[in-house]
């Protein structure tokens, strides 16, 4: 077949569909968003069903539906939404899986866009089930389609862990023939898919037998190459992930400043960890420098817990850079090596350039609004939440005090309330308060909370790229008074500069009701707002019919 110039995630995505996937699932998060919206593509085209889903765990949950009817699903997120999926995931490797189930997570080494740098090969490891790191776009594409046969031959879910830079760099990817779609079949031994005690402690020590088929994979991967021949055994060298790319990048000096011989190496790309492979790398070698991207994984478990006669270098001693991503400059200056030379311009320091709301983003006239409503108060708590809406946080609004996790305002501002805060505030969006919000809500419903949580609601989930919320504006305050916040007390609010004095007011009176409270900012996102008229006018002009524009 052609080769095709992909992202690392459109490979991913192109590896699940010539895998024959039948459904898939997630929740947009950089850097892992293009898979699904790649698959969303082709399921509007006829191709199979690809749904974004109100967060994480549901749609782990979807999938597991799907695997139990014996069809292929992926399930796709970034590393922080395997926290929130981290129940079915975590027993999804005690059942026995019949579809093959591939979760496709990716990591944000360096934080580009996260609230944290957690490793997910960690979450494999915990889970006992395999893990795939591809490092090249290639890789990723046949990396999920052999993710795919090794689910349904162990009978596991199946971890494919990317990084920021292989998801969104392009390369030429050689695709091959695609394969049909699993006919539908239940699973027929329904205890291996119900957890109850009885059944769970057989399957659970299923498990632990199938980790020797799991380590004689890794052992004899194709991607595990061990390269002793010719080699210097006394200096080891390990990389994992795009850390082999970086380490590859500076072979020519590393050879020439060990006199034209280069040490022992193993490349992982596959786990669990070929343990005799490593053994064979380090039985001569008195040092080890090994290079991951991500967290210490490999280092910590080769130190172990006594001392040893091998120097296991890496990030818990300093070699290697502990936090942010890999490159050749860092993993250079690990392996020993002079830094490249290059040319230094005497430029002046320049201004630092934080990310923004968009110009006439509806969120800043909100939060100019709980600014002016909060003025001259004391005893204020403001809670945020992770969104488009967190950039409030810096200049020129600086209105939010804690940003943690998903649906954290609402709890924060809770406990914030029962700790004695007046003025307590929580500030989240439509699409966050549907995917981890709701639960809180319900906390704060029961004990009816003097506090105020605030909906910012622009109708789409901007800062992923637009992706449609589960449930259209309209719905959202239904929602609300559902779970039993008093009608009275659930106000919506336009969010324009012109109506800052009156909206200020009302929200004020809303802040002073001794008990809880659900304020809705409401204006379309201008980012969304260029998208759907671009579409309508594609629409129009291919009807026939001039695009008439519009004004938010």
């Amino acid at each position: 077949m052609k080769e095709l110039a992909l992202l690392g995630d459109e490979a991913v995505a192109l590896g699940a569909l010539h895998a024959g996937v039948s459904a898939s699932y997630g929740y947009p998060g950089t850097p892992s968003t293009e898979i699904l919206e790649s698959l969303i593509a082709e399921y509007e085209k006829g191709g199979p069903l690809a749904a974004w889903c109100t967060n994480e765990k549901t749609a782990l949950e979807a999938a597991l539906g799907v695997s139990y009817t014996g069809r292929r699903t992926m399930v796709t997120m970034k590393h922080v939404g395997l926290n929130v999926a981290s129940d079915p995931f975590m027993n999804g490797a005690l059942l026995g899986i019949k579809g093959g189930l591939v979760l496709a997570v990716a990591d944000d080494p360096g934080m580009h866009s996260s609230q944290n740098e957690q490793d997910s090969r960690f979450y494999a490891a915990f889970a006992m089930i395999p893990c795939l790191e591809p490092r090249s776009q290639q890789e990723a594409y046949d990396m999920t389609r052999e993710a795919f046969d090794l689910s349904e031959r162990l009978h596991v879910p199946v971890l494919l862990r990317l990084v920021t830079r292989l998801s969104h760099a392009r390369a030429g990817v050689a695709p091959s023939e695609p394969k049909e779609q699993n006919p539908l079949a239940k699973a027929e031994d329904k205890t291996e898919w119900m957890l109850l005690p009885a059944y769970a402690r057989k399957n659970y020590n299923a498990l632990i037998e199938k980790q020797k088929d799991m380590l004689s994979w890794s052992e004899a991967h194709r991607v595990n190459k061990l390269e002793l021949d010719g080699r210097d055994t006394d200096l080891a060298v390990i990389t994992t992930g795009t850390g082999g790319n970086y380490y590859e990048e500076n072979l020519d000096d590393l050879a020439s400043s060990r006199g034209g011989k280069l040490p022992a190496r193993l490349h992982i790309g596959v786990y669990p960890i070929p343990m005799e492979s490593v053994r064979r790398l380090c039985e001569k070698a008195h040092r080890v420098i090994i290079i991951e991207e991500g967290q210490p994984l490999l280092e910590e478990r080769l130190l172990g817990l006594l001392p040893q006669r091998l120097t296991v270098s890496g990030k818990l001693d300093g070699t290697v850079v502990r936090s942010g991503e890999l490159d050749p400059d860092n993993v250079r200056a690990a392996l020993g090596l002079m830094p490249r030379p290059s040319v230094k311009a005497d430029i002046p320091a320049l201004p630092g350039r934080p990310p923004q709301l968009c110009q006439g983003c509806p969120h800043g006239e909100s939060y100019e609004t709980i600014k002016q409503a909060a003025a001259g108060l004391e005893s204020v708590v403001i809670a945020a939440d992770i969104g488009c809406y967190a950039l409030g946080a810096l200049p020129p609004y600086s209105v939010p005090e804690t940003i943690v996790c998903m649906g954290a305002s609402v709890g924060m501002a809770k406990g914030a309330a029962d700790s004695g805060i007046k003025y307590a505030i929580g500030v989240i969006g439509d699409s966050t308060f549907l995917h981890s919000g709701i639960t809180g809500l319900i906390d704060a419903v029961a004990a009816n909370t003097p506090m105020t949580l605030v909906i910012l609601d622009n109708s789409i989930v901007a800062m992923t790229g637009c992706q449609d919320t589960m449930l259209p504006s309209a719905r959202l305050k239904d929602v609300v008074l559902g779970i039993g916040v008093h009608p009275d007390h659930v106000i919506e609010l336009e969010a324009k500069r012109q109506l800052q004095d009156e909206n200020a007011a009302r929200f004020r009176t809303e802040l002073e009701y001794p008990g809880l409270s659900v304020v809705f900012f409401k204006r379309e996102c201008l980012e969304a707002f260029r998208k759907r008229k671009k579409q309508e006018a594609a629409k129009a002009q291919s009807s026939g019919n001039p695009e008439t524009g519009g004004t938010v």
